[in-house]
């Protein structure tokens, strides 16, 4: 790895290596796979990165995968009022498609609604959802859409809770992507997506439901962890799923692929064949600071333990860090206290970091004696003329 040059109030130590440990060996020549779907895309869970994509910003209708943001919407509901309990109306399982078996009059908390309209592709659930957090459909798209911008995802519109086919219901493989990488980020979405089989709990009339999934990857694919399939005969067979291996975590998405199981696995499978795992070691940063004021002339510092992340064979090389210090500190400082950080990255974009901590606690000095000429220069401004 090159060293950068930094000028200005930060100390570099160029010499301290970076453990780099490859996990995943990139194959001579390798290419990205051939697959059916008008519009396709393959990303690192960890990183962003696209390894892979096919008219990837293309807006598409996406079916029933729109769930994906209607759970995520429901779910993060619950972490902020403690899962509540749904009433069942007429309104909301008036609603044509795929269901759960909803019926007015049923009671079940908002977690599990979640749940069962995600194994099952609930259209009906979708709309409960939609009219219990929002009192209409108009009303929830529009938080559908908030929630959407705050992720990124700028080439999506949400019209229905569902993925029943609007000619203003679109998005793309990569914006569904991005959606995929914040809901699999909350616990709840990931334990009800990476579940093949659930029994879903009623209040009213109490009991348990049995529900599927749909995604077969779950079974078939391994390491697979969710997470939506979809269907209309405007979106064709659509698909997102995901999968994690030795701490890789990998997303797929296509729109309208006719061999939509084949196409995730070939995606996959280049994924996996492709990435390298990198470990980031901050703790083997030691030094010691300059200290100000201080009972001792410096402070010892050490950088924190890291962790791994998934990259591009080619970027691996591209990875450079940075050390950044003051080139003195002030005292007090105390033990523990964040002084620095060691930065990972790839041209002006960070990649990682972990902060650089005080190994110790430095207390202020007290003040020391005034020197000769310090007191000479005392007695002259109390002393010298014009003075009484």
């Amino acid at each position: 790895m090159s060293k950068r040059k930094r000028t200005g109030r930060r100390l570099l130590w160029a010499a301290m290596a970076v453990l780099l440990l490859p996990w995943f060996s990139v194959p001579a020549g390798a290419q990205g796979p051939g697959v059916s779907a008008e519009s396709a895309v393959l990303v690192s869970a960890q990183s962003g990165a696209v390894l892979y994509e096919k008219n990837a910003w293309e807006r598409r209708a996406m079916a029933s995968t729109t769930k994906i943001m209607t759970a995520l919407l429901a779910l993060e509901e619950v972490e902020r009022s403690g899962d509540p309990a749904v009433d069942v109306t007429q309104e909301m399982v008036a609603v044509e498609g795929s269901s759960m078996g909803l019926r007015a009059g049923d009671r079940l908390r908002l977690s599990e609604l979640a749940a069962g309209m995600m194994l099952a592709s609930g259209n009906d659930g979708a709309n409960a959802i939609a009219l219990f957090l929002a009192g209409s459909q108009e009303g929830f798209a529009q938080r559908m859409n908030e929630r959407a911008r705050e992720i990124g995802m700028n080439d999506t519109n949400f019209v229905t809770p569902s993925g029943l086919d609007d000619e203003m219901h679109f998005s793309t493989a990569y914006d569904m992507a991005l959606l995929t990488r914040e809901a699999l980020a909350n616990e709840g979405f990931a334990e009800i997506a990476g579940s093949f089989t659930r029994q879903v709990e009623f209040i009213e009339p109490e009991g348990k439901v049995p529900y599927t999934n749909h995604n077969k990857l779950l079974q078939q694919y391994e390491g697979c962890v969710g997470v939506k399939t979809g269907f209309t005969k405007k979106a064709g067979r659509c698909l997102v799923s995901a999968a994690t291996r030795e701490g890789v975590t990998l997303i797929a998405v296509t729109l309208n692929a006719p061999d939509d199981w084949n196409d995730h696995t070939a995606l996959l499978d280049y994924g996996f064949s492709t990435l390298r795992l990198v470990a980031f070691n901050g703790a083997q940063v030691r030094g010691r600071v300059p200290l100000v004021g201080g009972e001792a002339q410096s402070v010892p510092v050490q950088g924190q333990g890291g962790g791994v992340a998934s990259f591009l064979g080619a970027d691996v090389e591209k990875i450079e860090r940075e050390v950044q210090l003051p080139r003195f500190l002030y005292a007090p400082v105390r033990a523990g206290e964040t002084v620095g950080r060691v930065r990972y990255v790839i041209g002006e974009r960070e990649v990682y970091s972990v902060p650089i901590v005080a190994g110790e606690d430095a207390p202020r000095g007290e003040p020391a004696p005034p020197g000769l000429w310090q007191r000479i220069r005392e007695w002259i401004r109390a002393h010298g003329p014009g003075r009484d």
